[in-house]
């Protein structure tokens, strides 16, 4: 398996030369040159596998440079009961005939990036000490990818940590969760601004490719592959867990799998691409549901064909603040594929955004041909919405739910199917955002024994303006150079 770049510019290469870094050479994302097609009966045989045995047969097939014994071990350290709480680390609940939650919030730090987080920081562990290197990683935040990546990086041998986050944007469970780690290798950058201006930072930064090589600057925002990865196995996790009694009830093993759907929460769109790319490995997925918040550039995309990112003072700031983003960096690997894998258009495309603020091409049949053929719709929720989706799930299953999971079962709503499973991906612990489920339910989430008294605890960090000068004499004065 060799990588290439959405914008051409990236000769192929293995994955262990580009696991560590962020955007490639030429601004654009990496991504693989083909997508491994997986016929029915492989999948099948892969249904019975634990949540590790299942990631290393995913992985394997995208990581062929590497000996399997050490893939299977880095990979067997990272899902364990220790770190997840749960054998079956993604557990499925099924809320009624028809819907489904996806338990992704079982890790360290209570959100669905912890799973991919916890392999990505073994594997960068490993090839800095096999490369005896150190790096320099640079990231953006809006709430949960920041704790998740210092959890996973902390003591790592080798490895730094500069993550920027929107100053007072996040909860105060997600502030203190992240600023409270004293590690001497941790540094939280506050940023005068919001998710998108940080995410344009690291961006910056990591487009000087003389500063980039010189402190060896990394990524694992879901610009890193790596982590695109690594979300792709729960989805088929969930698959096998959501049909099982459908697979029992086949005769003769004839008939046609049977299908699901899954809506997904999305504002980086990194956690509905890698259903995409399951869906495209040969998952049968009939329906990819995108929900967003009322920063809805994404939902406005799918239903007109106009992608026009919002500057910083239109992004709102709401009860589900992972998911203000305006600028969703993923979307360009959508685009690729959607372009047919055409790295000048998807060049171009992204050219007319730095240059117009926006692209529009519902005027390309291929647009609304591929949407159908890729199976991705879209909605979105509202503060109203989601409020009301908390108690409905409280009262209905007595199941609280934070409120970003309640925008996607809000918009799932509408594209369930009679007879297709409906998983809807949960995405963090409702202790997170204790203010909004003490609106609609009137009384405090359950905070898990390990974050009892997080808000108390001493924080560090810094607060800095939007100043990509500044941000890179932090670093200077932080991390060494190569």
């Amino acid at each position: 398996m060799r990588y290439i770049s959405t914008r051409g510019g990236l000769t192929p290469s293995s994955f262990e030369s580009i696991l560590l870094g962020g955007l490639a050479p030429d601004g654009g994302l990496v991504v693989p040159e083909s997508y491994p097609r997986c016929d029915a009966s492989l999948i099948e045989s892969w249904r019975h596998l634990s949540y590790a045995e299942l990631a290393f047969e995913i992985l394997r097939l995208y990581v062929t440079d590497w000996p399997e014994s050490s893939l299977r071990a880095l990979i067997d350290k990272s899902y364990t009961l220790m770190a997840f709480g749960s054998r079956e680390v993604t557990p499925l609940t099924r809320l009624d005939e028809q819907r489904y939650l996806l338990r992704l919030s079982n890790g360290p730090t209570l959100a669905f990036k912890d799973i991919a987080m916890q392999l990505l920081g073994n594997l960068f562990e490993y090839v800095l000490l096999k490369r005896g290197e150190h790096l320099n990683i640079l990231g953006a935040t809006s709430g949960d990818t920041g704790s998740a990546a210092e959890y996973a990086m902390r003591g790592k041998r080798g490895v730094r940590v500069f993550m920027l986050s929107p100053h007072g944007k996040m909860s105060a469970f997600q502030t203190a969760q992240m600023f409270s780690l004293l590690d001497q290798n941790i540094f939280n950058i506050a940023l005068d601004g919001v998710f998108d201006d940080a995410q344009d930072l690291v961006k910056a930064v990591s487009a000087d490719l003389a500063f980039k090589d010189r402190y060896a600057i990394g990524t694992v925002n879901s610009i890193n592959w790596a982590r695109v990865l690594a979300q792709v196995v729960y989805y088929f996790k969930g698959y096998f867990a959501a049909t099982t009694s459908a697979m029992a009830d086949r005769e003769g093993g004839s008939a046609k799998p049977p299908e699901v759907s899954f809506c997904v929460p999305s504002g980086n769109f990194g956690n509905i691409l890698a259903g995409h790319i399951a869906r495209q490995m040969g998952l049968p997925i009939r329906r990819l549901v995108l929900a967003t918040n009322e920063n809805n550039v994404l939902d406005e995309f799918f239903r007109t064909g106009r992608y026009r990112p919002r500057l910083s003072n239109e992004t709102r700031q709401t009860s589900s603040p992972s998911m203000d983003i305006s600028k969703a960096s993923n979307f360009e690997r959508y685009m690729f594929d959607l372009l047919d894998r055409n790295p000048d258009e998807t060049r171009r495309l992204w050219t007319q955004v730095d240059e117009k603020g926006y692209f529009d091409v519902s005027s390309d049949q291929r647009w609304q041909t591929q949407l159908e053929r890729f199976g991705m719709v879209s909605g979105s929720s509202s503060h109203g919405l989601r409020i009301e989706t908390i108690k409905e799930v409280y009262a209905r299953y007595n199941e609280v739910i934070d409120p970003h999971t309640a925008d996607g079962l809000a918009v799932c709503k509408d594209y369930t199917e009679a007879g297709i499973p409906m998983i809807c991906l949960e995405t963090a612990q409702p202790a997170k955002f204790a203010d909004t489920i003490v609106e609609a339910l009137g009384i405090a989430p359950p905070v898990p024994s390990a974050f009892q008294h997080l808000q108390q605890r001493a924080q560090r960090f810094c607060r800095m303006p939007r100043d990509l000068a500044m941000l890179k004499t932090f670093i200077r004065s932080n991390a060494p150079a190569r």
